[in-house]
């Protein structure tokens, strides 16, 4: 029950977030960050995008090689670019991921591997993403103070509806399948030998870290170009730590595709630091239209694949066989030797008669019974020639002269 409700609640508290936002703001925000996007910030975000694309996919190949899972990368780029669109358009904001790991994990035999290969992949950027954001509230006391005065409220609010919906999902699965439990417990072994061992281990940390770092600088260097494209002239240094947090704030559970704290948080900060509330919304809509943008190649990749599924013939169904006919046999194809006079003698044809007349009757031919014309392979020609017609003839008029007689006896 609870996890049938859970993407609807999520989906009515982010859709809660942006109402109140137009409650408080107004709708101009969101109008003008539709119509503030331009070909060179669309430019920009698909180049941005393509980027920290690749960024992520070697950290994605890093940890599965690590695991053990082969991942060619050409291929991991497109699944990756598909990702993030089903990210962008889908409610949950994770089908894509979950599609991603699901398809790779069949593709190399091992499913659960091939899950938890992605949870470790995004889980090193988001340990990045943590480890930056409380630097920058220890080094920023100004914005701490803002945050924990306008924003840690509504997050408190937030943790414990998580907190209760998690407690009631635990009650619930103690109480139907205890079982479940033992499974749990499995699970967070397995997943913590895996962690260990592709995201933890001596040669593999320094490249997630750097990978992830670099994939950080990338999204923030897309939200200045949102900020700029939404009309703020604020130092890069200001608006850089506020990005920084709201990419934070997008990491919870309670948005529609990014959307819903992002704008919350970016409204909130921008209007506790001086710069401006309704600048802080519009910046956070253009950031989101961006990331959309950047996403779009893996439209084209989701078409270009269903496509191909389509034209593909069904699994299982037996080939289409052209009927078998039997070869048409002309004597210049079947072989076989020629005789003196212009007739072909098929191989073979000397040991088998080619005709056989026997004469019982004496009257027929005038010839003595068992009397032939000739067989292959008695030392007679083969019937056909032309004295074989000549001596048919002579003798059919034998025949006849013999019979006259006798008919008129009749009469």
């Amino acid at each position: 029950m609870t996890r049938r409700m859970w993407p609807w609640l999520r989906m009515f508290l982010a859709v809660a977030i942006l109402g109140v936002l137009v409650w408080r703001l107004g709708t101009g925000a969101f109008v003008d960050g539709l119509r503030l996007v331009d070909g060179p910030a669309v430019a920009a975000a698909l180049g941005i995008g393509l980027l920290t694309t690749v960024l992520s996919v070697w950290r994605w190949s890093l940890v599965a090689n690590r695991l053990g899972l082969p991942l060619p990368l050409p291929a991991a780029v497109a699944d990756y670019y598909r990702a993030l669109f089903l990210n962008a358009v889908l409610p949950a904001g994770v089908l894509g991921d979950a599609h991603r790991a699901v398809r790779h994990g069949r593709q190399v035999g091992d499913v659960g591997r091939g899950v938890r290969a992605v949870v470790l992949e995004r889980a090193g950027g988001q340990i990045v993403l943590i480890a930056a954001g409380m630097t920058v509230l220890l080094a920023e006391p100004a914005l701490a103070a803002a945050v924990a005065r306008d924003i840690l409220p509504g997050l408190g609010v937030t943790a414990a509806v998580l907190g209760g919906l998690a407690a009631a999902g635990v009650l619930l699965v103690r109480g139907r399948w205890g079982s479940a439990v033992a499974r749990l417990r499995r699970a967070a072994a397995t997943s913590l030998a895996d962690a260990r061992l592709g995201l933890f281990a001596r040669d593999a940390w320094p490249g997630v870290l750097a990978l992830s770092a670099a994939t950080l600088l990338g999204h923030l260097s897309l939200f200045l170009v949102a900020a700029r494209t939404a009309g703020s002239s604020a130092p890069a240094g200001q608006l850089l730590p506020l990005m920084l947090l709201a990419l934070l704030v997008m990491g919870l559970p309670v948005n529609v595709g990014g959307w819903g704290p992002r704008e919350a948080f970016s409204a909130v900060a921008f209007g506790a630091l001086g710069l401006g509330a309704r600048q802080g919304l519009t910046a956070a809509v253009v950031y989101g239209v961006l990331t959309f943008v950047s996403s779009l190649p893996g439209a084209l990749v989701l078409l270009s694949r269903l496509g191909s599924r389509s034209t593909r013939p069904a699994t299982g169904a037996a080939p289409v066989r052209a009927p078998e006919t039997a070869p048409v046999r002309t004597p210049e194809t079947v072989p076989g030797r020629r005789t003196e006079d212009g007739r072909t003698l098929w191989p073979g044809a000397e040991a088998e008669p080619v005709f056989t007349l026997d004469v019982e009757p004496a009257f027929a031919l005038g010839a003595a019974p068992g009397r032939s014309l000739g067989t292959r392979g008695e030392g007679r020609r083969p019937f056909g020639s032309a004295e074989d017609g000549e001596m048919v003839a002579e003798r059919r008029d034998q025949a006849v002269e013999h019979a006259l007689p006798l008919s008129r006896r009749g009469q």
